[in-house]
């Protein structure tokens, strides 16, 4: 098993996905552990959220970098698979693997992000015009709404239903789960804050 090279992808996968890049961006430049500030995330929206009272434009482009490495840590791994020959039901797996090690980082004692910037990249690979689509959603409830939480979570209801939609029998695949696994494990992770929305709770990105 060992000697199978999809599980060495896999595992690779895992590892480079679980690469908390907003926590070492945070604490290199601008010596703040984001574990303990906002929302306690990983990702792009704390990093903004949690260092834009001490510096805005160090916090912007923290967490535009954030958006950009969490992004390309999935789908690098796919690329390079994909350029190596392994099947395209393998390379949906590695990108599943990848979201699972941003969410559950190794580094971090299995804590981490809530996934989204990730699965973008690995997404738009596959499906880039259901992912046009979800942006497109995610940027106008950004703008009219101002919750992080919904935002994304209404992207990934757009990604979702547009995949159905435009393509019913996924190519390569024939199948969809592996889509549905990963927004799962997206809407697994914003738990926490879909229970302070409907408290009415949720912090807003300004």
């Amino acid at each position: 098993m060992l000697s199978n090279i999809n599980i060495h992808f896999y595992l690779l996968a895992y590892l480079i996905g679980g690469i908390p890049f907003g926590y070492i961006l945070a604490k290199t430049f601008a010596g703040a552990d984001i574990r303990e500030l906002g929302s306690r995330s990983i990702g792009a929206t704390n990093v903004l959220r949690a260092l834009k009272e001490k510096s805005p434009k160090l916090a912007k482009k923290l967490a535009i970098a954030t958006v950009i490495l969490d992004a390309l840590k999935g789908v690098s791994i796919i690329v390079i698979a994909a350029l190596l020959g392994l099947s395209i039901q393998t390379q949906w797996s590695i990108g599943v693997f990848a979201v699972i090690g941003h969410c559950f980082s190794p580094y971090l004692k299995f804590e981490g992000g809530k996934g989204v910037a990730t699965a973008l990249g690995i997404v738009a690979y596959f499906l880039p015009i259901e992912t046009a689509l979800a942006i497109g959603v995610w940027y106008l409830l950004g703008r009219t709404v101002r919750i992080s939480s919904v935002s994304s979570l209404g992207g990934l209801l757009t990604l979702v239903i547009g995949s159905f939609l435009i393509h019913y029998d996924m190519p390569g695949i024939n199948t969809h789960a592996p889509l549905l696994i990963i927004a799962f494990i997206i809407v697994y992770k914003h738990i926490p804050n879909i229970l302070r929305l409907l408290k009415g709770e949720e912090g807003r990105v300004i």
